[in-house]
């Protein structure tokens, strides 16, 4: 096997490992890295969203194995994430490379400095359960698709800051994620063309050997340490990103 195979494959292993324990940072974490190794940000969103058509389906059937999901949740972020993942999907393969690269690696600064700050709000005392489910389905689906990366970070960190059980959460999220991600995937597919097999059989097969551990990872890893190293990992990828975006090294 090829070192790029293996890289690829190390990649969707562990980027589905920690999404399966958390609920998020399969598209942020893997996004970040095939950015990394260069490929414009509509192909590598194109090529995660693919690859996330196999590796959600087997972490959703994981957590519906070991009830995790709410269904509840899942119909209220379906329909609003399907709807904003085509929009994104079809607005990142219609911009400008270069425009598209600076905004992508920005945005997944963000999303690293997001988790971070939510690792740190973790342990606050539950609230009452978030009545506007539905919008955040269409906003996390939007920035997901758009941005390479996001579903988990935004809807897992909310609707656990906002009272729902850890558990169900990221059970129910990566349920449907699944949705999502076949929205995004077929957009992806019809403005770009289909990704490449040599980038997406690695990435497809680490997640998906990956993935039936989710289900039960949720329950055991703790939370905290976890979310604080995938945060520093993309705070740390995206910065270097920036700067080459930017001729600063």
């Amino acid at each position: 096997m090829t070192t790029e195979f293996m890289l690829l494959l190390g990649i969707g292993l562990a980027a589905q490992l920690v999404d399966g324990a958390l609920g998020m940072a399969y598209g942020v974490l893997s996004n970040a890295a095939l950015l990394a190794i260069g490929l414009p940000p509509a192909q590598a969103s194109a090529l995660v969203h693919t690859a996330e058509i196999f590796t959600t389906g087997a972490s959703a059937a994981s957590h519906i194995y070991h009830r995790n999901v709410d269904w509840r949740i899942v119909a209220r972020l379906g329909v609003t994430g399907v709807l904003g993942a085509i929009l994104g999907a079809w607005i990142l393969s219609n911009i400008d490379v270069t425009a598209a690269r600076r905004y992508v690696y920005g945005y997944l600064l963000l999303m690293g400095l997001y988790i971070l700050w939510k690792s740190m709000r973790i342990a606050l005392a539950p609230r009452k359960p978030a009545g506007w489910t539905a919008p955040l389905g269409f906003v996390a689906g939007f920035l997901d698709a758009s941005g390479g990366g996001g579903w988990g970070p935004m809807t897992t960190s909310t609707l656990v800051g906002s009272g729902h059980a850890p558990r169900h959460t990221v059970g129910s999220v990566n349920t449907t994620e699944f949705f999502v991600t076949v929205a995004a995937a077929t957009t992806f597919f019809a403005e770009l063309g289909a990704s490449s097999l040599d980038y997406l059989i690695p990435l497809v097969l680490g997640g998906v050997l990956a993935a039936p551990f989710g289900g039960w990872a949720v329950k055991r890893v703790p939370a905290r340490g976890l979310m604080i190293a995938v945060g520093l990992l993309i705070v740390t990828l995206s910065l270097v990103q920036i700067f080459r975006a930017f001729r600063f090294i």
